[in-house]
């Protein structure tokens, strides 16, 4: 026997052979990113100078908790050391493959937005208003966690829906408009999903009916919504705006006791109704598509149509439903725009939030929980950048909500775990 065959022996191949273990490749993406984070946080420590305020009640709380002044270089280099911990941590699993913690990734990203915060109020005689600015984030996401669901529902039964951008719109248009006509918004809250099914039915008819490319369909939807609410706009509502865009808001529904809880209570507990409802609408859909018979046959005919009609699941209504329901929560979603917000429609306001609740629900791996927490982490990049416009910023708003955006493009490259869609999505059947 030569060195060489002794070195490298053949593999047993035949049916008795041992099985060969396939180790995963090393993941340094995530440890990668915690340098990155430890050492911007450095030089946020070297640049922040002076003490930082931080407002975290409200005068309803049952406990009125001091303003907090902390020194602005201590905490910041503090979130540096517990970042640099959690990058050691992150190596180490790594180096051995292991797989790490959903909390690793979320402590990091904790200790920078505490570390920005300190950086941006350093020095500054306003303080931060930390319950303010986790409030707008909880409202600011509404219209992003509606449309996110829609595509949820649509693609996980095998739909491609790009028209949520239009139905966010339409719901707007269609709320402000019954609204003002019958001089409440709970009559806008119930009309606006009426405006997402009727753009959903057209997607439906084109995209499934008719086997048209659903994403054409999808962004034509979106450009047709935009044409005919800007229209109707223009020579309907301007006309007459009084009798029909009446600018209303939905009442704020504190939660007795609940809403009165320092920090949490104002966030969570001091909302509308439409916060409420997408409470329900997460955990019912978190339930009801890895736990119930409907989600079984939901992401039965977005993975593998043709098995799901051979056991009698009926593909085409199972996906037209779907869009359907889906439809609805994004026209709710866009009740938000008017009702919600207590402004009157006005030309293209839904201003692309359809397109970015799209990309949370890819960065939210197409589950009802992960939307929510993509949608949210859009809703905060965009409330930390109005609150500090108003009170001063070292940096441009503008540069501030960049972040969610370059987030999600290494989210989605793979920094934060691998995501698949649905094998049939886009896919016609039969």
């Amino acid at each position: 026997m030569t060195a060489t065959q002794t070195a490298n022996p053949p593999r047993d191949t035949g049916p008795d052979a041992e099985p060969v273990a396939i180790l995963e490749p090393i993941a340094y993406k995530l440890p990668v990113t915690g340098i990155v984070v430890v050492v911007i946080e450095l030089l946020m420590g070297l640049a922040g100078h002076g003490d930082t305020s931080f407002q975290l009640s409200t005068k309803a709380d049952f406990l009125n908790l001091p303003v907090i002044t902390l020194g602005a270089r201590p905490l910041i280099v503090s979130m540096a050391l517990a970042a640099a911990a959690l990058t050691v941590y992150m190596w180490l699993r790594a180096v051995r493959r292991a797989k790490l913690s959903t909390w690793v990734g979320l402590a990091l990203g904790a200790t920078f937005i505490i570390a920005f915060l300190t950086w941006a109020g350093a020095g500054r005689s306003t303080v931060i208003p930390v319950v303010t600015i986790l409030s707008s984030t909880l409202a600011l996401s509404v219209p992003l966690v509606f449309g996110g669901l829609a595509g949820v529902v649509g693609e996980r039964s095998g739909t491609i829906n790009i028209a949520i951008e239009g139905q966010l719109l339409g719901g707007a248009f269609l709320g402000a408009v019954v609204a003002s006509i019958a001089k409440t918004p709970w009559a806008g809250l119930i009309a606006a999903p009426f405006a997402g099914i009727m753009v959903a039915l057209l997607l439906a008819m084109f995209g499934l009916k008719y086997r048209v490319n659903q994403i054409v369909v999808g962004v034509v939807l979106n450009v047709f919504v935009s044409g005919l609410t800007s229209f109707l706009f223009s020579t309907v509502l301007t006309d007459n705006p009084a009798g029909l865009n009446t600018s209303m808001r939905l009442p704020t529904l504190p939660i007795p006791v609940l809403s009165r809880i320092p920090i949490i209570g104002p966030v969570l507990f001091r909302q509308t109704i439409l916060v409420y409802l997408m409470y329900v609408a997460v955990a019912a859909l978190s339930f009801m598509l890895f736990h119930s018979r409907w989600g079984l046959r939901m992401r039965a005919c977005g993975e593998h149509p043709r098995a799901a009609d051979t056991v009698g699941i009926n593909v085409m209504r199972t996906r037209v439903n779907n869009l359907m329901l889906g439809g609805a929560l994004a026209g709710l979603g866009g009740a938000f725009f008017t009702i919600g917000s207590g402004l009157a429609f006005t030309k293209d306001m839904s201003a692309g939030n359809g397109y970015i609740a799209l990309a949370a629900m890819i960065l939210g791996a197409w589950n009802p929980v992960g939307t929510l927490c993509a949608a949210l982490l859009f809703g905060f990049a965009t409330s930390v950048g109005q609150t500090l416009s108003v009170i001063g910023s070292p940096i441009p708003a503008n540069i501030i909500l960049m972040i969610p955006y370059i987030v999600t493009i290494f989210a989605v490259a793979g920094f934060v775990g691998r995501v698949r869609a649905p094998a049939a999505e886009g896919v016609p059947y039969p």
